[in-house]
């Protein structure tokens, strides 16, 4: 009796864990729990889309990863890009309840970020700002995860045969997504005081953005917005703000073609570094240094290990980066620059 019943038991046990692989594939790995290139594809009316940068309207695309198609919605976003891109970034929306047992489970509305034009070349620019959210991944949970993909992309207004080309994107995660993440909340200040700011937090950004020579970033919202702060969000934990930033684009590791910095900053191109940081307490800043430099190796190794990226382009960005730890081999002269510059 005993042992039938241990027979029983055992072929429960084989039965709930045989249900569990066919019930939850997708959910073993989440999307952004996951650094492999993702493979998809995109097909739907690209012309109609990319013909008017103004537009706002949601157009029915189907999206497919992992055997899965899904029919979703996208539009255009950003603003500038929309300027000077001929292929300005997306946004995807994917309908409910149509990601159940996908690797978009869970997955509302998110940021595709994509290449600036249609040609082969423009590849290395999203891969290199896809770079830069990952090294700054490394040095804070405060931060916005993101997935590579190579996306293959079909214009279905296309003509057969030219209609279709491939090329690297990301995603980015959600806003809410991040909040629930860290356990805070989004708010949206039309202004902030740097004593409600994390220390923390605010030193490792304010070196971050220096090391990969960003100025395109501020504390302060921009002319055209309506709150605080320009390419950053402000996550409130336990009324303190964490000051998350993004949109690396115009960054000098990045170092696209339509990038210029601003003129009121008085240097020629955006490859020039210039600290932008806010004056804080310096042993915040001589903490976040150090821990910076010694992650030198992993950040180093995002670049290597980065694919689609020629031998003489990985070479080329890290020694964009090497030369910023080259120079932080003088702490004290670093950090005495930081404070003499600071805002």
């Amino acid at each position: 009796m005993i042992q039938a019943n241990n027979r029983n038991m055992s072929l429960k046990k084989l039965l709930l864990l045989v249900l569990l692989a066919v019930v939850s594939p997708a959910s073993a790995s989440s999307l952004f729990d996951d650094d492999a290139v993702l493979e998809v594809k995109l097909s739907g009316p690209l012309s109609s889309l990319l013909r008017d940068k103004d537009a706002s309207e949601e157009l029915p695309f189907v999206l497919r990863a992992n055997g899965i198609e899904h029919s979703i919605k996208v539009r255009l976003r950003g603003k500038s890009r929309r300027i000077v891109c001929s292929f300005p970034p997306l946004r995807v929306n994917f309908a409910t309840g149509d990601t159940a047992q996908s690797i978009f489970e869970n997955q509302d509305k998110l940021k595709l970020v994509t290449q600036c034009r249609k040609r082969d070349s423009a590849r290395l620019d999203v891969l290199q700002e896809y770079t830069a959210y990952r090294i700054f991944n490394l040095l804070s949970e405060f931060s916005y995860k993101v997935r590579l993909l190579h996306i293959t992309y079909t214009d279905t207004e296309g003509r057969p045969g030219k209609n279709t080309f491939e090329n690297y994107g990301f995603l980015i995660e959600s806003k809410s997504a991040l909040a629930d993440r860290v356990g805070g909340q989004l708010v949206n200040e039309r202004g902030l005081s740097l004593h409600s700011l994390d220390n923390k937090q605010a030193a490792t950004v304010f070196i971050f953005q220096y090391l990969i020579g960003n100025t395109d970033w501020s504390l302060v919202r921009a002319e055209a917005d309506d709150r605080c702060c320009h390419n950053g969000d402000l996550v409130d934990i336990g009324s303190t703000l964490f000051y998350v930033p993004y949109d690396f684009d115009r960054s000098g590791l990045v170092n696209a073609r339509y990038a210029r910095p601003d003129p009121d900053l008085r240097i020629s191109k955006v490859t020039r570094r210039l600290y932008r940081g806010y004056c804080i307490p310096a042993d915040a800043l001589e903490d976040a240094l150090g821990a910076i430099k010694a992650r030198r190796a992993d950040i180093l190794d995002v670049i290597s290990q980065l694919p689609g990226l020629s031998q003489r382009e990985i070479e080329k960005t890290t020694k964009y980066l090497e030369r910023f730890f080259d120079e932080a081999n003088d702490t004290d002269k670093m950090l005495r620059s930081f404070e003499r510059k600071c805002l």
